[in-house]
């Protein structure tokens, strides 16, 4: 429970593998590095089990983080993928406008 959302272990076990589907077949593998940029809830938990269960790693982009730590971290850790909320795309697009 988070926040008035409720989470049974059966419903993050099958929202995880489905997530988990989705980046294997997008290219995701052992050692993939997958950016997660979401506000905790618990779809971050999901997206957190799910690039673990299709064996990647993880690369946590808080959104709250000043925007030049996280092109830092995008630019050193270069993820394969990013899972991103409306918060996250928000703060990434930032960074997006700032490069060009």
């Amino acid at each position: 429970v988070y926040d008035g959302q409720s989470l049974s272990y059966g419903e993050l076990n099958a929202r995880a593998n489905r997530l988990a589907h989705y980046l294997i077949d997008a290219g995701v593998k052992p050692d993939t590095r997958v950016g997660i940029c979401v506000e905790r809830s618990p779809a971050m938990v999901v997206g957190l089990l799910a690039i673990l269960k299709a064996g990647g790693a993880y690369v946590p982009l808080d959104p709250s983080y000043p925007s030049e730590r996280l092109g830092q971290i995008l630019a050193d850790a270069t993820p394969l993928l990013l899972l991103c909320d409306a918060v996250g795309r928000g703060v990434l697009r930032i960074l997006e406008d700032d490069s060009r």
